[in-house]
């Protein structure tokens, strides 16, 4: 899928932090439970890894797929929005319900 252009234009960007800068690479179980204000913590790059396997896995639950230019720009504006007004939300939590309020525009995965 290429989620990673559109959700990374339409997510904020933040300095980094040192401490997240070495972090490992997280499992599903630890990204699931990362918060929109530990995210927005998070170096760009790893902000972004995380945004996308996140939605990916919303995707690939919800049978849709996310794609790139204007309709997964979208997704990444809700999120960008949803995090803004609950900051303490987890992350997964915003983007599943990004891709719900979507879902109908979105096409369906093969």
């Amino acid at each position: 899928m290429k989620t990673a252009f559109a959700l990374a234009s339409a997510l904020f960007a933040v300095a980094s932090l040192p401490a997240f800068a070495q972090a490992p690479a997280l499992t599903f179980d630890q990204a699931a439970y990362v918060t929109c204000r530990e995210a927005h913590a998070m170096p760009p790059q790893q902000r972004t890894a995380l945004a996308v396997l996140l939605a990916e896995h919303v995707a690939r639950q919800r049978g849709v797929t996310i794609p790139e230019g204007d309709e997964g720009a979208q997704i990444g504006y809700l999120v960008r929005g949803g995090c803004t007004l609950a900051p303490d939300a987890y992350l997964y939590t915003v983007i599943d319900r990004a891709v719900l309020a979507e879902q109908s525009r979105l096409p369906k995965s093969r």
